[in-house]
């Protein structure tokens, strides 16, 4: 009897359960996803967010398709699966879009685009200048830093993305500073592209008044074109080209960037592609023969910024979102309203 109980060591039997636990508890699967979700991450088969994908792609380029519909699957693709080519739709997007912003010039006769361009000149410098000062007070009142502040400013005051690509470097923004505004800027662009032309519709607004909005109030040029594509002809018009030339204000922003935040040897990045938009509009406007091929090079432009949302629909996932903490989201939230509202009652009561 004594020497059958010598043979087990007592340490063994509290010890044996506790390996297993701990090895369970510390799994990264664990970590990052509840157990159900793991099991059913584990179960799908790998062919499935690919051929979803490319339905969703093939639907886009049909005339069913429509920007805000072609957004909203990206979107669900993001939430669901994931988008499975992420990095090769992160390259493609911005040529796409510059591509089919060039391509809409097609469509557009220089003589309405200087009118609307000095229609909305007024509008824009007193929205850039307003933009930046409330961006600056908001976040010295929400304590966010000044490189995440300027960035989240930019966008809004500017061009979304493109802004905030061209000023990052020159701030020399870190990576993570980048990431916090680019997610806030594409989040409200997704709210803009939907709310949009409801709200354009429901108060009766005008092409023109449309048009003129969007190019103020929404960040992206890709929404801008898309919530005034799916308005009307005239507001797409009078959007792309208001829109175009604020986004020239990228050059100036910059560089009293690099002033204010005392950056030496810096490279700006200028947006080439609004001189390809405004070529094709004068080939439009003083060549005949180009039109033979305008509208042509139009409909592949909306198929291309139809295909733009979806990629950049795809490329938010509920984990960018979450990213952006509520202080950047409550200060670029709250900026895109002020400037959407106030833009909003003074082109009702002016035009």
């Amino acid at each position: 009897m004594k020497s059958s109980t010598t043979l087990t060591p007592p340490p063994a039997l509290p010890d044996a359960p506790k390996l297993p636990l701990r090895v369970v508890r510390n799994a990264p699967v664990y970590t990052s996803l509840p157990p159900v979700a793991a099991s059913t991450v584990a179960a799908r088969p790998a062919w499935v967010a690919p051929l979803l994908f490319i339905l969703f792609l093939g639907f886009c380029l049909t005339p069913w398709a429509s920007p805000p519909l072609a957004l909203a699957l990206g979107l669900g693709l993001a939430q669901t699966v994931g988008n499975p080519f992420l990095p090769q739709t992160r390259k493609l997007t911005a040529k796409l879009l510059q591509y089919s912003v060039i391509g809409l010039g097609f469509g557009m006769n220089a003589h309405a685009a200087v009118q609307a361009g000095q229609q909305g000149l007024l509008f824009t410098v007193v929205s850039i200048i307003g933009t930046l000062v409330l961006g600056y007070v908001g976040g010295r009142w929400l304590g966010l830093s000044r490189h995440i502040t300027h960035l989240i400013s930019c966008g809004t005051a500017i061009c979304g993305g493109s802004a905030i690509a061209a000023v990052g470097p020159v701030l020399r923004a870190k990576e993570e500073e980048m990431s916090v505004a680019l997610a806030t800027v594409f989040v409200l662009n997704a709210a803009a592209l939907f709310a949009f032309p409801v709200i354009g519709h429901a108060l009766a607004l005008t092409q023109n008044q449309f048009g003129l909005w969007c190019a103020i109030a929404i960040h992206d040029t890709s929404s801008v074109v898309g919530a005034a594509a799916s308005y009307g002809t005239q507001a797409l018009q009078v959007a792309t080209t208001v829109k175009l030339a604020r986004a020239l204000w990228i050059i100036p922003v910059a560089l009293g960037t690099a002033f204010l935040f005392k950056q030496k040897d810096v490279r700006i990045k200028i947006p080439y592609f609004i001189l390809g938009f405004v070529a094709a509009m004068l080939l439009n406007t003083y060549v005949p023969a180009s039109h033979v091929v305008a509208p042509w090079l139009v409909r592949l432009s909306k198929l291309g910024l139809t295909v733009t949302l979806f990629f950049i629909g795809a490329g938010l996932s509920m984990q960018a979102v979450k990213a952006v903490g509520p202080k950047p989201f409550v200060l670029g939230t709250g900026l895109w309203l002020l400037i959407s509202a106030t833009s909003l009652y003074v082109i009702m009561h002016s035009l």
